[in-house]
């Protein structure tokens, strides 16, 4: 029979809010993920467990509550339970999360911190850092085209490049914008729309207008980018699952001297027509071995979004594992 031990914690009225949620949700979810009871006596929780229960439970808890002021967000709650289970992981869950909360990237025209949430994003938003050209692929919700705005708007700022430069190929351009009413520009908003949020989000509207008019900040279809060449300039390729090999190939090679460029998609959802190789799919092989290019995935694990999206990506994961074992 495994002895039960006990572990005391002292934390402020603040930190105790935050650890708790609303309706204690989060220390429940704590309870029942890491098996120990938790009781509050004033400020001091007494944490009851068997084995290293209540020590992990502790550890778990000051991982939360090291970010400051900033409210807690179920995601991070989940994410440092994962990390605290995670026998795979070396270093402590406070660890984990304090290295992350240290490397804030920028912040949004509302002063929220952008940074990395998982480890995933920490080693991705590292390789942008390091690499001249960078592949992020994941499923939907991982943050890929949100880090990398984030960066190539911090790079902006610090006059690192002299322009930002944002693109994703419209794929249904050739069936269907012909018939929508306005200009060319009018016809493709609709495929740039996130890209527009996030920079939104990020600068302000303000600020992305007025240099989005002085030239310093483009944001174009696919097809814009042809003939052209790309210097001093940050780049992001956003959908590139929805490229064929030629736009691709057509796209690496505008780069030009001193540039750094982020391609980003989800190999899950292609929306080309049948038949048709992706060109994300093709440099993957073709650029595996180049110097300078760093082809990170992200995962389930790195979904940031609402916890169901997770939930949601998971589960297509498994049944695409499980299709694909039965057609081998």
């Amino acid at each position: 029979m495994r002895k039960e031990n006990e572990k005391r914690l002292m934390l402020d009225a603040g930190q105790m809010q935050k650890v708790f949620g609303g309706g204690d949700v989060y220390l429940k979810k704590i309870e029942k993920e890491l098996h120990v009871e938790i009781v509050d006596r004033d400020g001091e929780l007494k944490i009851m467990g068997e084995g290293q229960a209540p020590r992990k439970a502790a550890d778990l808890i000051l991982a939360l509550v090291h970010d400051g002021q900033e409210p807690m967000e179920e995601q991070r709650v989940n994410y440092a339970i994962e990390l605290e289970k995670d026998k795979k992981t070396a270093q402590k869950a406070a660890d984990v999360m304090e290295e992350m909360d240290s490397d804030v990237i920028c912040h949004t025209v509302t002063g929220k911190p952008v940074k990395p949430k998982t480890l995933g994003q920490k080693a991705y938003v590292n390789a942008i850092r390091e690499h001249m050209i960078v592949f992020g692929t994941g499923p939907a919700g991982t943050g890929k085209t949100y880090l990398a705005m984030a960066m190539a708007i911090t790079a902006f700022t610090r006059n690192e490049v002299s322009r930002i430069i944002l693109t994703r190929p419209a794929i249904e351009a050739g069936e269907k914008l012909g018939f929508l009413p306005g200009d060319l520009q009018s016809k493709v908003d609709p495929y740039l729309r996130p890209l527009y949020d996030a920079l939104y989000q990020i600068m302000g509207a303000e600020n992305f207008l007025k240099n989005m008019e002085r030239g310093l900040i483009e944001v174009a279809p696919l097809a814009y980018m042809r003939g052209r060449t790309l210097d001093n300039a940050y780049i992001i390729l956003d959908e590139a699952q929805n490229t064929t090999p030629e736009q691709m190939k057509m796209f690496l090679t505008r780069i030009g001297y001193g540039s750094r460029v982020v391609i980003t998609g989800d190999a899950t959802q292609k929306d080309l027509l049948p038949g048709t190789r992706s060109g994300l799919d093709v440099a993957r092989t073709v650029l595996k071995n180049v110097d300078e290019i760093a082809f990170m995935e992200l995962t389930g694990s790195d979904v940031v979004r609402h916890p169901l999206v997770q939930k949601i990506v998971r589960a297509y994961e498994d049944y695409e594992w499980k299709r694909s074992r039965k057609n081998r």
